[in-house]
């Protein structure tokens, strides 16, 4: 295929599992042909704003807000403002189409993403839907009728989409979480400054934090940490967390557990890990997938159409994870993960199946769908 400069719009955000992909993909996109022009579409004060300029790119924000499901007067006044907003970001969506005048214009989730996708296509511009789930929201689901190409991480989805658009692509991933990570063990065990001769349960809550890992996390210290012997815990609590955990673990000292609110070496954190205790968002599923790692998933259950569950089983049906429900956390988290870490055929049956799951050159599917569809076009 031949890489011409392009002009492309890239929108979506509001969390960092929708914003890496999109970074990903606006760098292979350069990486093919650095004259190619990548402007960003994200929703006005959202991380995006910031991440995204870091990354080397241009963005524009949409006052587009979220449809907030929990009932108080906060979230009320923000629904009330929707229709007011979604009508403000439509019309400067098309503005910004009109100005830019894109070859295509991707759609990888998030607020902003559905008014500029919605645009587009009304403008009868090129589009890209890049789902990331293995439930589509309903956004995705009306805008694929006439989308030109629907990027998916997980099989079966012509359950909510056309089957002659799908693309099975994969997520887009750091390029630095890899199989490869394994041969890195030593390195990450001399800079967590861990004990060799014990496994290792990695616990992800995310940046922000997740108060079930936690809460699961500090029933099982104040238990004793049973079963924990010969296990050392890297721990995530995140930072809205911090101060709490940092006087629970005065309280119940652990030489074992190690809590932080931020892990800035993921790709180390991985190479330490024997077991990963995680939520289920896409990316993470797409990079325990990528670095071949046992996991236990515990889906968050406050998310859209319990996506992280459907994310979660597509790995559990065929053997590449376990999966314990919100609810059931503090009983069944960590002893589900000491006992993968016993038991290591079925550890390594795990590790592979998750391998062999791994769409490692995601980006560069969706970068050539791009270019397809470009040319389709002309």
């Amino acid at each position: 295929m031949e890489y011409g400069k392009l002009r492309v719009i890239v929108s979506g955000g509001g969390t960092g599992g929708h914003i890496f992909p999109a970074v990903s993909i606006a760098d292979k996109l350069r990486e093919l042909n650095p004259g190619s022009e990548i402007l960003f579409v994200g929703a006005e004060g959202k991380m995006e704003m910031e991440k995204v300029p870091a990354a080397g790119y241009r963005i524009v924000g949409l006052p587009i807000v979220g449809l907030q499901r929990q009932l108080n007067l906060k979230n009320i006044i923000n629904d009330l403002k929707l229709p007011f907003k979604l009508i403000g970001s439509l019309r400067k969506a098309g503005k910004i189409i009109k100005e830019f005048k894109p070859d295509v214009v991707v759609g990888v989730g998030g607020y902003a993403s559905a008014p500029l996708l919605y645009m587009a296509q009304r403008l009868h511009y090129p589009t890209l839907i890049q789902e990331q789930n293995g439930f589509a929201g309903l956004a995705n689901k009306l805008l694929a009728k006439k989308a030109d190409s629907i990027c998916v991480a997980y099989e079966d989805m012509d359950r909510f989409f056309p089957k002659d658009k799908i693309v099975l692509s994969g997520n887009p991933i750091r390029p630095v979480m890899n199989s490869s990570l394994g041969s890195r063990r030593e390195e990450a065990l001399l800079f967590y400054s861990m004990d060799s001769s014990k496994k290792h349960i990695l616990v992800i809550g995310g940046s922000l934090g997740s108060r079930t890992l936690n809460n699961a996390m500090k029933a099982w210290i104040e238990a004793g940490c049973p079963g924990g012997e010969g296990v050392e815990v890297l721990w995530q609590c995140g930072k809205y967390y911090k101060a709490e955990m940092d006087d629970f673990m005065k309280a119940h000292p652990c030489p074992g557990v190690r809590h932080t609110d931020f892990i800035a070496r993921m790709d180390l954190a991985y190479a330490l890990a024997d077991v990963v205790i995680s939520r289920s968002g896409a990316s993470s599923v797409s990079e325990i997938c990528a670095i071949g790692k046992a996991a236990v998933f515990v889906p968050s259950p406050n998310v859209a159409e319990d996506h992280q569950t459907h994310n979660a089983m597509a790995l559990v049906r065929k053997g590449a994870a376990l999966l314990v429900k919100d609810s059931e956390a503090s009983e069944k988290m960590l002893p589900s993960a000491l006992a993968l870490c016993a038991d290591d055929r079925k550890r390594e049956q795990i590790e592979q199946g998750a391998l062999s799951l791994a769409k490692t050159q995601a980006s560069l599917t969706i970068a050539d769908e791009v270019y397809r569809i470009a040319e389709k076009k002309k």
